[in-house]
């Protein structure tokens, strides 16, 4: 296909009409919103009459016109719809745990090198410092860690905390019934 005067100049009326690219795509036939484009750009054909889109954009809420003042927001992943349900619990679980540190004695430490299948490979301190060391305390033959450094690792999964939520409820909110 190629661009006849004609056709350039029934582009032109149609984008000065505020036409989208695909719609003029779709009046002259044959052509494909992309190459519509380019031939725009090749013009120069830069200004546009009104659409019927909104030429402003909302006006931004200033923080103290914001929903829920006070109240922590925190991100949504997943449902949304979800979001209020889960809220409280997540502010309770979002705080890690403190970890108890037990003394280690410094003849059970143990350096890379020193390091057996059954000790435990636990690494205390920074390894770029000069007193960084592994735990070395007595593992099962196959696990890395120690009895305790083994629960610090393994925490066990969270429940997702359906069964304390009312399922009518979410059916309600849902819409409709399974």
């Amino acid at each position: 296909m190629s661009w006849t005067d004609d056709r350039v100049e029934l582009l032109t009326k149609l984008w000065a009409d505020g036409l989208s690219a695909s719609q003029i795509a779709n009046q002259l036939g044959g052509v494909t919103r992309n190459a519509v484009i380019g031939k725009v750009h090749r013009l120069g054909l830069s200004g546009r009459a009104t659409t019927s889109r909104v030429k402003s954009s909302r006006p931004r809420r200033r923080p103290s016109q914001s929903r829920g003042e006070g109240r922590t927001s925190y991100p949504t992943f997943g449902n949304a719809a979800l979001k209020p349900y889960y809220d409280s619990e997540a502010k309770a679980d979002a705080l890690p745990q403190p970890v108890e540190e037990i003394h280690i004695p410094p003849e059970q430490r143990r350096t890379i090198l020193t390091l057996r299948e059954t000790t435990c490979r636990w690494p205390i301190g920074d390894p770029s410092e000069e007193d960084f060391y592994f735990c070395g305390g007595s593992s099962e033959p196959g696990q890395p860690y120690c009895d305790h450094h083994a629960r610090v690792a393994y925490q066990p999964v969270q429940s997702r905390r359906r069964s304390s939520v009312n399922r009518p409820t979410l059916r309600k909110i849902a819409g409709g019934a399974r």
